[in-house]
Formats: C-alpha cells, sequence, structure tokens
C-alpha cells in the first residue's frame, strides 16, 4: 500500500484529495494549504477534518460561547473552568467536584445501545482524566412521541445501553429527564453526565510538558469501530430521504473502562503522570494534538506502535478512529517503569507512542516514513470561526401571538372536567412515572446515593464522617425554548437551581449541554445565540459560573429542527446530607404550602401540548430574584430543621406536585384552592418560582418568619391526612370540595403508561 508522505504532498500539489467527503468546505481546505504551505497528506488531512467538525471545533458556537467567560460571576469555588476537559469546584474540607455533561445523538440514533453506552463511558473518562474518581451519573433523555415506532425502535436501545454501561461500571444512575415531543422524531437525544470527586492536589490538567517526557496510549486496542465517529456524524443533518454520513458507532467494553478507571486513578495518584487525556471525539488525532498544543508545543509520535484489534487499518483510519476505553499519559522517562508496573497489574496493555519535543510542531512517522507535519495549535485550537448569520425567525411573532387562551383552548370548567383532566395528565408519557426506566438503572451502588429518581434532584454523599455532599438536576422545556430561547434558557436554568435548592443544597456551578438544529440556519442559530446570552445573564445573576460543557448542532431530519433544547445542568453542596428535605411527606398533619405566586402562565404548558396539542404564546415569567429568595427558604429551610418535605413546582403544576409527594410518601392530603384563585390555574398552571413543602405545625411560625425574611408569598393550601377524613381509611387525595381519588385511581394513571408502551 502506498503511503502518502510530508515529502510526496510538497511534490504534488495538484493531487485531488476527498476533503468535501471527510466534512471539510472548500474554504476550509484551501486554509489549510496555507498552514502546511502544501497540500495536506491524507494522514493530515484526516487529522483536520475530524478536529476541525462542528462537534470538535466549535467552530459556530465560539464567538457565542466566549459570553461564559466574559459574563462569568466573581467566585473563588472555580477551581477549573471552560477550556478542559471537565470543570472543576471547590465544595470545602478539602474536597473538589469535577462534573459535565455532553451529548452523543446521533451515534444513539444510528445504534441506539452502542451509541448511548459509549456516551457513558465517554463521559466517564473525561472526569478520570481531571484525576477525579467518578461517583455518579446521570442522563437527560428525549425522543420522538412515545407511540412512534421510531420510538419503540431506540428507546429500549437506548435505556437498556445507558444502564449497561453504567451498571457494569458500578456507577449508580441518580438522575435525568425523559421528555418526549414530535421534533425528537428521528433525532433523540442522549445526554450524559457523570460527576466525581478529588482532594484539592489530585486535580490533573491535559497538557504534554517536559521535553524528553513520554507519551504512552494505553487502555483498549485501536479497532474500526467509530472511524470519524461523533467528530463527523455529528456535524451532519439527517436527511429524510437519503442516508447521511454514518460512520460506525463506537462499540464499548464496560469491564475494560472499569480497569482503565482504576488503572489511571492509581498512576495518577502515585505522582506518575505529567498530562493526561482521555481519547474521545477525533481519538488519537484529538489526544496527540491537544496534549502538544496545552504543552510545550511539541510533539513526535510512532504510529506504527499504536496496539491494534484489525491490522488492515491504515494510518488515517488509525488517526480517526474513535475506539472507546483509551488514554493518553505524558510520562517521564524515570517513571516509565513504574507507570508500566501499575497499568500491567491492571491486566491493561500500553505502548509508548511518542514523545515531546521542542519543535513545536507535532509529527507522526508510519513505519520510518514522515506522514504528519503540522503545527499543533491549527490542528486542535485554531480551527475555523464563523460567525454564521442569523436573525430572528418570521413565523417567531405569530407563534408568540398564538397565547392558549380560553378563547382559544377550551379549559375544565366543572369538577368532573377537572377530575378528568387530572388523571389524562397523570397518565401523559411526560409526566407519568418513569420507574420503567430508571428500574433498570442501579441507583444505589457505592453506597453514597442519598437522593435519585424521581427526587427533584440526585445526591451523594461525598465524605463519609462529615456527611458532605453534593446535588444536581438538569433540566428544560424545550416548548418554552422555543417561544422564547432567551427566556426559556432562563427557565431552564431556574428549574434546575430550584430543584437543587429543593433538596436543600446551595447551588455553586452550571455545566449545559446545547443541542440544537443546524448552524447554517439562520433561524437556529438566532435560537442559539438566545439561548447562550439568556444562559449566560442568567449565571451572572444568581452568582453561579459555567464550568464547561457542550455544543450539539445538526439535531434535525431534513430541515426539520428539533426544539431548541439547552439542557442546564446545576451542582450545589450540602454540608450534611442528613439533614436533605425529602420530596414525600410523612407526618399527619403537617401543613401543605405553596411557594411563590401562580399566575395564567400555560403556554408551552404539559397541557396544552397533550390535552391540545398545541404551543404558542408567551412562556412563563422569569424572575431570577425571586428564584434566589425562594432557594434560601429551601435550603436554609432544610438545614434548620423547619421543613420535613419539599417540591418544585413545574411541568403539570401544583396538582402533579401533590399526586407525586402523596404517592411516594404513600399518605393522603386534604387540598383546598385559594379563594381568590381560579380552581384551573391553581391546579394546572406551570409558573415558575414556587414550590410545595410541608410543615410540621410546630415550626410554622419559624417557617413564616423565614418567608417574610425573604420576601417570599407564602400559601397554606391543604394538610398530609391519612384518612382523608373517609371511614374506610383508603388513602386518598381530595381536593377541595370538588373531588376525590383514591391511590389506587392515581397509581393506576401515574405508572402503566410507559410498561403499556415498551414492556
Amino acid at each position: 500500500m502506498s503511503i502518502d508522505t510530508v515529502s510526496q504532498a510538497a511534490q504534488t500539489p495538484d493531487r485531488a484529495q476527498p476533503f468535501a467527503e471527510l466534512g471539510l468546505k472548500a474554504d476550509e481546505y484551501q486554509r489549510i494549504r496555507e498552514i502546511l504551505d502544501r497540500r495536506p497528506t491524507s494522514s493530515e488531512l484526516a487529522m483536520y477534518s475530524v478536529m476541525w467538525s462542528e462537534h470538535c471545533s466549535y467552530k459556530s458556537s465560539k464567538v457565542h460561547l466566549k459570553q461564559f467567560g466574559d459574563k462569568a460571576p466573581k467566585t473563588d469555588k472555580l477551581l477549573v473552568g471552560i477550556g478542559e476537559n471537565a470543570g472543576v469546584v471547590d465544595i470545602g474540607q478539602g474536597w473538589a467536584v469535577t462534573f459535565k455533561v455532553e451529548s452523543h445523538n446521533h451515534p444513539s440514533y444510528v445504534e441506539p445501545y452502542q451509541g448511548a453506552a459509549t456516551g457513558v463511558g465517554g463521559i466517564v473518562r473525561d472526569i478520570i482524566s481531571m484525576g477525579a474518581r467518578p461517583l455518579a451519573i446521570m442522563d437527560p433523555l428525549r425522543f420522538g412521541p412515545a407511540d412512534a415506532p421510531d420510538t419503540l425502535r431506540v428507546l429500549p436501545g437506548i435505556v437498556s445501553g445507558i444502564g449497561g454501561y453504567g451498571n457494569c461500571l458500578g456507577l449508580p444512575n441518580i438522575g435525568g429527564e425523559i421528555i418526549f415531543d414530535e421534533s425528537y422524531a428521528g433525532n433523540p437525544l442522549v445526554n450524559a453526565l457523570c460527576i466525581g470527586a478529588m482532594r484539592h492536589d489530585e486535580i490533573h490538567l491535559a497538557s504534554a510538558k517536559g521535553v524528553g517526557n513520554l507519551v504512552v496510549l494505553y487502555g483498549a486496542r485501536t479497532g474500526g469501530d467509530g472511524i470519524g465517529g461523533v467528530s463527523v456524524l455529528a456535524s451532519e443533518t439527517f436527511d429524510a430521504d437519503s442516508p447521511a454520513k454514518r460512520p460506525s458507532v463506537q462499540v464499548g467494553d464496560p469491564f475494560m473502562e472499569k480497569l482503565l478507571i482504576e488503572a489511571t486513578l492509581e498512576v495518577l495518584h502515585a505522582g506518575l503522570v505529567e498530562g493526561i487525556q482521555d481519547l474521545g471525539g477525533a481519538g488519537i488525532s484529538c489526544a496527540t494534538s491537544e496534549l502538544a498544543s496545552n504543552g510545550d508545543g511539541g510533539m513526535h509520535v510512532w504510529l506504527d506502535r499504536v496496539l491494534l484489534r484489525d491490522a488492515t487499518l491504515t494510518p488515517e483510519e488509525i488517526l480517526m478512529s474513535e475506539s472507546q476505553e483509551r488514554m493518553c499519559a505524558v510520562v517521564s522517562p524515570e517513571n516509565i517503569d513504574a507507570f508500566m508496573v501499575i497499568i500491567n497489574k491492571w491486566d491493561v496493555e500500553a505502548v509508548v507512542i511518542g514523545e515531546v519535543t521542542d519543535s513545536g510542531r507535532l509529527t507522526v512517522d508510519w513505519h520510518g516514513e514522515r506522514i504528519v507535519d503540522v503545527p499543533p495549535r491549527t490542528v486542535a485550537h485554531e480551527g475555523p470561526i464563523y460567525e454564521r448569520p442569523y436573525a430572528r425567525p418570521d413565523w417567531q411573532d405569530a407563534l408568540q401571538a398564538d397565547a392558549p387562551t380560553p378563547e382559544r383552548l377550551a379549559r375544565p370548567e366543572n369538577a368532573s372536567q377537572l377530575r378528568m383532566t387530572l388523571l389524562r395528565m397523570l397518565a401523559a408519557p411526560n409526566l407519568a412515572s418513569k420507574a420503567w426506566v430508571t428500574d433498570q438503572y442501579d441507583r444505589y451502588v457505592l453506597g453514597n446515593t442519598v437522593l435519585a429518581q424521581p427526587a427533584d434532584a440526585g445526591m451523594i454523599r461525598i465524605d463519609e464522617e462529615s456527611g458532605l455532599g453534593v446535588a444536581i438536576s438538569t433540566d428544560c422545556n424545550g416548548r418554552f425554548t422555543k417561544l422564547d430561547p432567551y427566556t426559556g434558557t432562563q427557565l431552564a436554568l431556574a428549574e434546575s437551581y430550584r430543584n437543587v435548592c429543593a433538596s436543600g443544597a446551595v447551588p455553586l456551578a452550571v455545566t449545559n449541554c446545547l443541542n440544537f438544529g443546524s448552524p447554517e440556519d439562520p433561524d437556529v442559530m438566532w435560537q442559539f445565540a438566545e439561548a447562550t446570552r439568556g444562559l449566560a445573564d442568567g449565571c451572572l445573576q444568581l452568582g453561579i459560573p459555567v464550568t464547561g460543557g457542550n455544543v450539539s448542532f445538526y439535531n434535525q431530519t431534513g430541515s426539520t429542527a428539533i426544539l431548541p433544547t439547552p439542557v442546564v445542568g446545576v451542582l450545589g453542596v450540602i454540608q450534611n446530607v442528613d439533614l436533605r428535605t425529602p420530596l414525600a411527606w410523612k407526618n399527619d398533619g403537617d401543613i401543605i404550602f405553596v411557594l411563590g405566586d401562580t399566575r395564567d402562565e400555560f403556554a408551552g404548558s404539559e397541557w396544552a401540548n397533550h390535552m391540545h396539542k398545541h404551543l404558542g404564546g408567551l412562556p412563563p415569567m422569569v424572575d431570577l430574584e425571586r428564584e434566589r429568595s425562594l432557594g434560601e427558604v429551601l435550603v436554609t429551610g432544610s438545614r434548620e430543621g423547619i421543613l420535613s418535605a419539599a417540591h418544585d413546582v413545574s411541568d403539570g403544576g401544583i396538582v402533579q406536585v401533590i399526586v407525586e409527594m402523596a404517592l411516594h410518601s404513600g399518605i393522603g392530603a386534604l387540598i383546598t384552592i385559594p379563594t381568590d384563585m381560579d380552581r384551573f390555574t391553581f391546579l394546572f398552571s406551570e409558573s415558575a418560582g414556587r414550590a410545595v413543602v410541608a410543615v410540621e405545625p410546630e415550626q410554622i411560625e419559624r417557617f413564616q418568619a423565614l418567608c417574610a425574611a425573604n420576601d417570599l408569598p407564602v400559601t397554606q393550601i391543604g394538610v398530609v391526612d391519612s384518612t382523608a377524613g373517609f371511614a374506610s381509611q383508603t388513602q386518598v387525595v381530595k381536593i377541595a370540595d370538588m373531588f376525590t381519588l383514591t391511590f389506587a385511581e392515581l397509581f393506576e394513571a401515574h405508572t402503566k403508561t410507559l410498561p403499556a408502551l415498551f414492556a
């Protein structure tokens, strides 16, 4: 086989190259030629094509993402910010936590099980590359209509892939979301989040420093799976009528990943590593160019030393392969023997493939022939930057004008209609119990899970002696973001913030996974620009920085884009997990209150969506100062033992919250409706900035004083009652004097939907 060398490239400037097939634009290819002052070799072309892809280079989003740094709030809690494999925050007592969320959307559509499984594996490697031990995962998911044939194809495989990989790693799955909407048909969203912990002195970064230090590739062998992988696949739109670029999806081996975790943490904690990088998108191309670019600027690689599963792979394929369970470490010569002893102890293969140089170049040889000679920063960090045109869509005004008024959408008017609406809403796929999915995940392995689904936020114990812990929540209502991207993104931030506070934790930091359609569509780019602006402004106002995240573009089928879906993850700290606030009330006689204001806000609501298939109007008002006040009451109420239960109000409204709290506690309630409040609005409105709490009678005076001190409206709406006044002792939820629902009815409506569709 003829190898395209650097010298040959210089001598054959006019040789045609398949740059377009690799996803490069003509002007991008021309820029590569200008950088190199010659045509690229086929191996160089492979490297640039994957590293300059949308997924790896953020070429359409960089100009907007810089707001997260420009508008970052001042904080002494941020130890590592945007630009590294994952952000790191100080949670006190010498502990640091790292967390990040990323997408694996398109691979999961092509091959649901492996696409989702390797999404989990990839985000876990980001965490261990920071020096942290992975502690838990979460998975925000979006699918097409629940009863659609393609949803039946992809959902079980995706859920099985997440559970299979995570369970084998021994990591609890403590939260996430499952949302169904027509826009995700043919383009499911599979976002994966991982959280890990370390001591402050155990933080490691991705850089290759120290001339003469060795570059070691270790873990699984490199194979033909994932050639181009997400770096190309996630940078293309699926066409409804013709096959898109669909390279092989990566194949995961969670047992190898478990060995890789233990081996990596041992060599890191032994002080044997100078720099480290996981191999994810773009594989060896990414690891070598980023390590060199972040280090002293030079690296030489002997590519023929790479251990292969398939001996027929070409150099270009080896550079592009996204085979899983691989890491790249920079190790000094004096430490290489000790490094290899530990790696081999864990039955992990390793080989020295390169060394750090002072050349300022990344050079790669294949059996003695030079096939790559490039400035590493031009590959890893100096790719194209586009200021894509964007404009408010022509249809936006009409969409917002189509409000779900009573004249436009019929509302239930009497007790019978309200009762029927409640039962139908409880059974709606977006509101129904997700236990059929979450029961496939191990939520309590490792023994430090404190809260998990269906709690508002997942919570894990970090330090067993002190009880120090963290809580995390992910949220996004894509319908709100479609109606108003700026406000909708802030509503996503507010909901995650509120969920963390409801558990008793103080919000500290944010990660995000920004899922949008094609950046080449000005409508989509406007949505993205508004969403990033909204998130940056919101984080600044709430005082919690963005630590990192992911952008996923080209989420559309043909010309139909998904709902703009900026998933926002908020992480908070709690000094003692024993002081957390549960979702379920537990005491007869506890008084039930709603915190915040309830308004007639149904645009983008689940009621409008499920009952009327309607989307229009303006989303609920967002008031981040009110969210701060609410958060202060929820956190202080938890820390001081004032609250016996808390649950944020969001999808489905107050009545959804009441039913969930009752079902998860096994205790009924008597609910009253304020006389000045419309019954339908009170029950189903999705106004933001609210939570339902239960308070013991002896704590009411302290509770009301706390609300007054934070200028937070509070309304008494009921009482926890195990008999609900019925001689039969049947557990019920009674809504004012209108209707009563037994637990049997509620359970039937709430729990049967997903098993009926997917079991």
